[in-house]
């Protein structure tokens, strides 16, 4: 046996003991039972006016978007998506990205790097803690339900750049991040304040416009947001949503949206 069987077999091994192994459960179109863990919050994946749309633009645009977005993977469907979520949420402009974790990972890194600060939150999805070690940015840890906290961090900081990154609603326990007083702080900082809105976007704020738009700061500057497309909206996909000025240096500068096919147009029609 080889060191890579050798190695698979002590992790597998030591995970059971620990009891962390994990299980896929594949479960049928049909089911019985009354799903209570599904992020599909508001019941949009088989409504048949979704389903409709999503095969609307399959036999429209074909299976999948033909490649990156910087190359053929960007049809009038992506934009025509992009331009309503932006007016959706309030935000200026928005970029789609494959998934919601890409879109993190794009955001994130693109918008920090060398020499700047990422203040992340100790309850921060998988997403943005990967993409805050990716980032090569230096990183602190600290209770964003805390604004002080976060303010001493701030306050304590050699960077120019900072980011303070945070989820709207808690993916665990449902809390919603004191936004308003996160974004006070982060202007007398001169930070800029990073939501990930992916259990909040069609569930919180007015219409569903999200955990931005319920603090009072939708559009607001040096601010942004991701989503994931794949919640509340019963579809696939993330979204960055900001200034023009935030989308078009993610284009220019996120390799997760620079090498990766774009997003599928089924998906998008079915969000649109």
């Amino acid at each position: 046996m080889s060191w890579l069987g050798a190695w698979l077999e002590e992790t597998a091994a030591a995970r059971a003991e620990a009891g962390l192994r994990r299980t896929l459960r594949p479960r049928e179109a049909v089911d019985p039972v009354v799903d209570l863990a599904s992020n599909d919050y508001l019941g949009l994946a088989r409504d048949p006016r979704v389903v409709e749309a999503a095969a609307t633009a399959l036999r429209t645009w074909g299976a999948g978007s033909t490649g990156s977005r910087l190359v053929t993977g960007t049809t009038r469907l992506h934009t025509d998506l992009e331009d309503a979520l932006a007016a959706f949420t309030g935000s200026e402009a928005a970029l789609v990205f494959s998934s919601g974790y890409t879109a993190n990972l794009g955001a994130v890194t693109a918008l920090s790097g060398r020499g700047a600060l990422v203040v992340s939150d100790v309850a921060a999805h998988a997403s943005l803690v990967d993409a805050a070690r990716l980032s090569r940015a230096r990183v602190e840890v600290a209770r964003c339900a805390d604004p002080a906290a976060v303010d001493a961090v701030l306050a304590a900081r050699h960077e120019a750049r900072a980011l303070v990154v945070v989820d709207g609603v808690d993916s665990v326990d449902g809390a919603i991040a004191p936004l308003a007083e996160l974004y006070a702080v982060c202007r007398e900082r001169d930070a800029v304040l990073f939501v990930d809105d992916a259990h909040g976007l069609g569930v919180r704020g007015p219409g569903g416009s999200g955990t931005l738009a319920e603090a009072g700061l939708a559009g607001a500057p040096d601010v942004v947001l991701t989503a994931t497309l794949s919640k509340s909206l019963g579809s696939q996909g993330g979204v960055v949503l900001g200034a023009r000025a935030v989308t078009e240096h993610l284009v220019d500068a996120a390799r997760p949206f620079i090498f990766d096919t774009g997003l599928a147009p089924a998906a998008v029609g079915a969000v649109l």
